[in-house]
């Protein structure tokens, strides 16, 4: 389904809505031979990469609020940051079910302007693309809890 601008409707409720321009496309990358030791360094820290520009439409329905932007294609980031010594419970960075939601979550944590700065806006995002990735109420929690207490901790957001 697209909503009037053509966009995917990837999730909506009566708190927020979430577009997309096209399906989200995301790739591993992978250490080659020939990579140089900056190359393996840049692909273990970030392994994954959004493979076309991805334009997002995010709308707040509480603020009345709508939040345009890009992500570009060769964007790389972590995936989900989940500690090893979770991954038993919620499950590993390269499960399937969170690729798109931490690459959207990403973008908007390096970019904090994407969302005017609303941390709990960026929080919920994220726990809905969760949802729509078919992930636990319980292991959404988890995540969601994790994240905010990160964001305060060390990022001071």
């Amino acid at each position: 389904m697209r909503n009037e601008l053509g966009f995917i409707t990837w999730y909506t409720d009566d708190k927020l809505a979430i577009y997309f321009s096209t399906m989200p496309c995301v790739a591993v990358r992978y250490i080659a031979p020939t990579s140089t030791n900056e190359e393996k360094m840049s692909i273990t820290r970030f392994p994954f990469i959004n493979k076309r520009e991805l334009k997002v439409q995010l709308v707040d329905k509480k603020k009345g609020k709508v939040y345009n932007f890009s992500i570009p294609k060769s964007y790389c980031y972590d995936g989900a940051s989940i500690p090893k010594f979770f991954h038993r419970v919620i499950g590993a960075n390269t499960d399937n079910r969170f690729l798109i939601p931490a690459l959207i979550h990403d973008a908007i944590c390096e970019n904090h302007g994407y969302v005017d700065n609303d941390r709990d806006f960026s929080t919920e995002v994220f726990n809905a693309l969760l949802y729509v990735g078919d992930v636990g109420k319980f292991k959404r929690f988890l995540m969601k809890s994790s994240v905010t207490c990160f964001q305060k901790l060390f990022c001071k957001w």
